[in-house]
């Protein structure tokens, strides 16, 4: 009874550690919540108020998204506290380097970015202000953009240094096998992987797509969303033609240099109305044209114009303005729930908009993320050696396969955004390819069979 009384004490010291961690980590991501997450329903409402038409179910999942992403990290120390103390180890290891190098490529990619925009932000009146904000937003797309080839790094440094210093051998004598020896980065790859997800579901593409948005508002130029959109609305017979929508047009800022042409079921032009500028009132549903000038057209006579002295109030129009901006948006800078709402209202027209730009995105924003694992599953057998002579070669093919799926991903992509390829199969064949080759290259390292050598058959001979 003594004993077990002494032993009790020392085991809840030994985890303390792990259990504040889990606690601190989870009491932080409340606090990113409560600041977060009411700011993004808000804004959820806000874009389902204006646009009503949009995927409500889509965008009203945005919080939950990002609460879950908020509490990542707690989940990830709880993992890590489950793990036994080689576990721990060599997550220990593997997370120093990572630090260290998704700081030192985030740097280097600030300062050369930097050096590129330094002369725009020169125009802004409050340079610091300007920069924080601008590459505050930016950080979503930045994080997805780094993080495999820091996972790279990190893996291939953690893993060689234990290797060098013959740790993987020990371990290999101790019972475990290579698998078992490296599944904690697995893990950690798989909750880089969800982290990806998160942030590509919504905020890495819009964040990428508003750059210049934040430069214009800074140098005092107007903020531009899209420019010279085209609508075509084939139940009512309406196209139209917008020269340029505000960055705030969903707040009531006006669409400028309008034009909307009408047709008859037989094409025949029936009317054009063009205006310098156009606003659509949430509340009341109407559009507003000032300036306008409306031209009549009827067969065999002169066109007939009329030009108000006022504005021309409109309210029989259901078209609003998220609806005309959706043809004229990049789909790269879309997050899933604006292809959602794209695809559903446009999908059906393809004589007048190509679905498959904006699919093959829709299916890259699930297949980009799993770039993360794949690279944890390429780079941990190759990384790992048992003689300096496979060091350098393992440490070359895992550099050269990760930046081949790189590569790779982006040529299949704009097959798949030519219409060449299926969007599934230009998003996910990637994936599956390298994820076979992952899978191959752990084989033969846990059989033992030398990497390097293999793979080096391939080659023309001679070579």
């Amino acid at each position: 009874m003594n004993t077990s009384r002494r032993i009790a004490p020392s085991a809840i010291r030994s985890h303390a550690p792990r259990i504040l961690l889990v606690l601190a980590l989870a009491a932080l991501g409340a606090l990113l919540c409560a600041w977060l997450v009411p700011a993004e329903t808000r804004a959820v409402a806000d874009h389902l108020i204006g646009f009503p038409d949009s995927d409500a179910q889509a965008h009203q999942a945005r919080p939950r998204v990002l609460a879950g992403l908020c509490f990542l990290p707690a989940l990830a120390a709880f993992f890590y506290s489950l793990g036994g103390t080689l576990d721990r180890y060599i997550t220990r290891q593997f997370l120093g380097i990572f630090a260290i190098c998704i700081s030192a490529l985030f740097m280097i990619w600030l300062l050369v970015d930097l050096s590129d925009k330094v002369s725009e932000f020169r125009e802004s009146d409050h340079i610091l202000l300007t920069i924080g904000s601008f590459y505050g937003n930016r950080l979503p797309a930045v994080l997805l953009l780094l993080l495999p080839y820091t996972l790279l790094l990190a893996l291939l440094y953690s893993l060689g240094k234990l290797s060098t210093n013959h740790e993987i051998i020990a371990i290999i004598q101790s019972g475990r096998g290579i698998f078992r020896i490296t599944f904690p980065l697995i893990i950690a790859g798989f909750f880089f992987t969800l982290f990806c997800l998160g942030i590509n579901y919504h905020w890495a593409p819009v964040a990428e797509g508003r750059k210049d948005d934040i430069l214009n508002e800074a140098a005092g130029r107007p903020e531009t969303e899209a420019t010279q959109v085209l609508y075509r609305n084939p139940r009512y017979g309406r196209l139209w033609m917008i020269g340029a929508f505000p960055a705030d047009y969903q707040k009531g800022e006006p669409l400028r240099n309008v034009e909307v042409t009408t047709t008859d079921p037989t094409r025949r032009l029936v009317s054009r109305l063009s205006a310098s500028h156009a606003r659509w009132d949430r509340d009341s549903r109407q559009w507003t044209f000032e300036n306008p000038l409306l031209s009549r057209f009827s067969p065999g006579v002169p066109p007939v114009f009329e030009k108000n002295e006022g504005p021309l109030v409109i309210d029989s129009w259901p078209e609003t303005p998220w609806q005309l901006i959706k043809p004229g948006l990049s789909p790269e800078y879309l997050g899933i729930p604006d292809l959602n709402t794209w695809l559903q209202t446009n999908a059906s027209h393809p004589s007048f908009a190509d679905a498959a730009p904006y699919l093959t995105q829709w299916h890259y924003r699930w297949a980009l993320p799993f770039t993360c694992l794949i690279t944890v599953l390429l780079a941990t057998p190759l990384a790992i050696h048992f003689s300096r002579r496979g060091a350098g070669g393992g440490i070359f093919l895992a550099v050269c396969l990760s930046a081949l799926m790189l590569l790779l991903s982006n040529i299949v992509i704009a097959f798949g955004e030519a219409g060449i390829l299926p969007p599934f199969a230009a998003a996910w064949l990637p994936n599956l390819g390298f994820t076979l080759l992952a899978a191959y290259l752990f084989h033969r390292r846990i059989a033992g069979r030398p990497i390097y050598r293999t793979l080096l058959k391939f080659l023309p001979a001679g070579s």
